[in-house]
C-alpha cells in the first residue's frame, strides 16, 4: 500500500548499521555504466567535476546556478573574485578548458570524447544575485565544446534566485535564504531528469520507496575526511524488490547539507517523486561544515582545492568517495 510523501520520507529514514546491511537493500540491481548527476552552486560545481572525472559511466548532467570546470583554479581567492557573485575580469573559459585537455592527456580524466553523447542541462535565475550570470554562462559556453548543440538545454530567462526551483516546496522563489529551495510554480526536478533520461512516467503524489541512510566514513575511508558521517539515498519499492534501476547523484549547495537544513534537501526538491515512479535510486552524498583546516566553513563540496591538488580529476577525494557509495548500494 502506499504511503503519503510526508509519511514516507517522515518514517521511511532506515540506517545501516555499521556491518548490517538491510536485506531489501542486497537486492539492488542497479545501472551503474549510465550513471546521471545533478548539483546546485556548489553542488552544481561537483556535479560537472563528476562528470568529467567519471565520463566513461556518466552519461549526463544537470547544474543550477553554478560555473565552468575549473574555474576556481586551486585557489580560494580565484574562486571567489571569479566565479562566484562576481567577474573581476572575463572568463577565459579556453584556458579551462585546455586545464581539462592537459589532465585527459596525462590521464587524470578519462578522454574528453566521452561527452560527445550526454546529455547536459543547465539553469540560471535571472534573479540569482548569489552566482553571476557570466559564472553560469561560462559553464555552457564550456559544454558548448564537447557536447552537441541538441544535447545541450541552458534556462536561463526564468525569475529565480537563488534556490532550486520546485512547483511549492521550499520558501519564497525570490530569497536566496536556507534552506535555498523555492516554490517557483517550476518542477526543475522534472525538468532535468526528462532532459537527462527522456521520456519518463509522470509521477504521482504518493511514494512507495524509502530515504535510507549509510555511513560515509565507513565506505570511503579517508576520501571522506571532508564529508559528514551520514549520506542518503532515496530507493523506490520497485528497486528494493529487484527491478533493474538507474542511479542519480544528487550533490547538494553550501549550507545545505543535512546538518544545516535538515532533511529539506532530500526531502523537498522533488527528484524522488520522479525517482519513485521511473525505477531511479537518487543518492544524496553529504558534506559536513570545518572551521579548522582545510577550512570548509559553509559545508561547500570541493570546488577550489581544499582536499587535494587533485579535487576537479579522477583523484580527488571526494569525487572517489561518492563513486564509493555507489559502488556500495550497487554490491551490497
Amino acid at each position: 500500500m502506499k504511503t503519503t510523501l510526508k509519511t514516507a520520507l517522515g518514517l521511511g529514514l532506515v540506517a545501516f548499521a555499521q556491518g548490517s546491511i538491510a536485506q531489501q537493500e542486497s537486492s539492488l540491481q542497479l545501472d551503474t555504466d549510465a550513471i546521471t548527476v545533478s548539483g546546485l552552486s556548489s553542488g552544481g560545481f561537483m556535479a560537472t567535476q563528476f562528470h568529467l572525472a567519471n565520463s566513461d559511466k556518466v552519461t549526463g548532467a544537470a547544474m543550477l546556478a553554478s560555473g565552468p570546470y575549473y574555474c576556481a583554479q586551486n585557489d580560494i581567492a580565484v574562486a571567489l573574485g571569479q566565479c562566484v557573485d562576481k567577474v573581476n575580469s572575463p572568463l577565459d573559459v579556453k584556458a579551462l578548458s585546455a586545464q581539462a585537455k592537459s589532465w585527459e592527456e596525462s590521464g587524470k580524466i578519462p578522454p574528453l570524447a566521452n561527452l560527445k553523447d550526454d546529455k547536459v542541462w543547465l539553469l540560471h535565475g535571472t534573479a540569482d544575485t548569489r552566482v553571476n550570470s557570466a559564472v553560469s554562462d561560462a559553464l555552457y559556453q564550456q559544454y558548448q565544446q564537447w557536447v552537441p548543440a541538441e544535447q545541450l538545454t541552458y534556462v536561463n530567462d526564468k525569475p529565480f534566485s537563488h534556490v532550486f526551483p520546485t512547483v511549492d516546496a521550499g520558501g519564497s522563489c525570490l530569497d536566496s535564504a536556507s534552506p535555498y529551495i523555492g516554490k517557483c510554480e517550476y518542477d526543475a526536478a522534472g525538468e532535468l531528469l526528462t532532459a537527462l533520461l527522456g521520456e519518463l512516467n509522470t509521477p504521482d503524489d504518493v511514494l512507495e520507496g524509502e530515504v535510507i541512510s549509510f555511513d560515509q566514513q565507513e565506505i570511503a575511508g579517508d576520501d571522506a575526511s571532508t564529508l559528514a558521517d551520514k549520506g542518503y539515498a532515496y530507493i523506490p519499492a520497485s528497486c528494493s524488490n529487484g527491478e533493474a534501476c538507474r542511479v542519480h547523484v544528487s550533490f547538494h549547495g553550501c549550507n545545505q547539507y543535512a546538518q544545516a537544513v535538515d532533511m529539506a534537501y532530500i526531502e523537498q526538491t522533488g527528484l524522488n517523486r520522479w525517482a519513485d515512479d521511473n525505477q531511479l535510486v537518487v543518492i544524496y552524498p553529504q558534506t559536513r561544515k570545518s572551521l579548522i583546516m582545510p577550512m570548509n566553513p559553509q559545508g561547500c563540496w570541493d570546488w577550489w582545492g581544499y582536499t587535494s591538488d587533485a579535487y576537479a580529476t579522477s583523484e580527488g577525494p571526494q569525487i572517489k568517495a561518492v563513486n564509493a557509495f555507489i559502488d556500495f548500494l550497487a554490491t551490497r
